[in-house]
């Protein structure tokens, strides 16, 4: 091995090792057994490549798929941030920037979570599962989430374009948004059927749960016995305020847990009573994500309602950013949150009891109203689903231990 090789090596060894360490410390345990020995196959690695390959080596460009390589092995959450993307990430989104209203994750491409109802994406009619190839001719094979949102959002009025594969469709599909378009309501409600109230629940934020209430008030007075709440696409809002809503529904306590790698912890609820007793069914897709599965997976593990549709997304973790010295950093999963009895909601989502496909939807050019008169067999499930269900159900309980 030459001098130089040794230099290479040396040099993207370290950060690899310090990876390995920073893992071994969120865990709080020592390195795993066999770290080191993956170690030095990566040097192994390293130098054979520096030595073989035909082209002089960019220790960057090697150094940045390493690392990548290793985020992209965690879960989807989890990724590896270059210093640019760092900074990106510390400033957040910039004043006066508009987005196209898409929730992402990654997926070997970025993925699509859930657009937001009446959002320029939602119109054109991306769905959860969505791959987006290309951002305005970038493509997104090794991009971040952090990057994507950042060529996502600009302008308002501006536009942008994005390549998208779904399913197993042969060839992308091309399509224009323009950012911005109206915000729809965080909670909106009706009669959707004799006795029935729809809620709708667009996101969960500080003033969702009261929004809740008044809605609940609202359809009582028009009649409702049973409720259907319609969590499909609601993959934005934080943790603490999807608990917070499902203790309107049930005392049980606790309600979710929270666990990091060397720690299990209930959460706590707080002194809010339940108030809403009527029966209940969730309407969930793949984009039922974050704060919308913990309050999923609240009220079903307590018994207080049934899921329709077809398994959440499973995106119940908190990341943390470790920063290198290098300015980069690996946005790592470092909690994540289990139902009261113990099951993983993160990367397993809630799984519908009453199972449910829902239609396709093409997808459009340009951004379109939506509507209103198209068939929802999942909302109609749910309906057929609630009339077998005792019109007046008891008192939220806790389940019994």
């Amino acid at each position: 091995m030459t001098d130089r090789t040794r230099l290479l090596v040396l040099a993207l060894t370290f950060p690899i090792m310090a990876y390995t360490l920073v893992g071994s410390m969120l865990g709080g345990v020592g390195a795993q057994e066999g770290a080191y020995r993956h170690l030095r196959i990566f040097e192994e690695v390293v130098s054979l490549v520096t030595s073989n390959y035909v082209e002089e080596v960019d220790a960057d460009r090697i150094m940045h798929g390493a690392l990548w390589g290793l985020a992209e092995g965690l879960d989807p959450e989890s990724s590896y941030l270059t210093p640019d993307e760092v900074r990106l990430h510390d400033a957040g989104p910039g004043d006066g920037q508009a987005g196209v209203g898409l929730s992402v994750t990654r997926q070997y491409y970025v993925q699509v979570v859930a657009a937001r109802d009446g959002s320029p994406a939602a119109l054109a009619g991306l769905r959860p599962g969505d791959y987006l190839r290309q951002i305005d001719g970038n493509p997104t094979r090794m991009m971040s989430t952090v990057r994507a949102q950042q060529l996502l959002r600009g302008a308002a009025g501006s536009s942008v374009s994005l390549e998208i594969i779904r399913g197993n469709a042969a060839e992308p599909v091309t399509i224009e948004l323009v950012r911005g378009g109206d915000r729809s309501a965080n909670v909106t409600s009706r009669i959707a059927a004799p006795g029935v109230g729809y809620l709708r629940i667009a996101e969960f934020d500080a003033t969702t749960v009261a929004a809740i209430g008044a809605a609940d008030d609202s359809l009582t007075a028009q009649g409702a016995e049973s409720l259907v709440i319609d969590l499909r696409g609601t993959a934005t809002g934080s943790f603490e305020a999807g608990i917070a809503a499902a203790e309107l529904f049930t005392d049980a306590d606790p309600l979710v847990i929270r666990e990091s790698s060397d720690e299990r912890e209930p959460v706590a609820r707080s002194p809010r009573q339940p108030s809403i007793a009527r029966p209940v069914a969730l309407l969930t897709n793949f984009g039922t994500a974050g704060a919308a599965e913990l309050f999923a997976a609240a009220l079903t593990d307590a018994g207080r309602a049934d899921t329709v549709g077809i398994r959440t997304a499973g995106r119940a973790a908190e990341q943390t950013l470790v920063r290198l010295p290098d300015g980069g950093g690996l946005l790592l999963s470092s909690t994540r949150y289990l139902t009261a009895a113990g099951e993983s909601i993160h990367r397993r989502g809630v799984a519908a009891a009453v199972p449910v496909q829902e239609p396709a939807i093409e997808l459009a050019p340009t951004a379109a109203a939506p509507d209103e008169d198209a068939e929802d067999p999942v909302l109609e499930r749910a309906l057929e689903h609630l009339a077998g269900v005792p019109a007046q159900a008891s008192a939220p309980q806790a389940p019994a231990p």
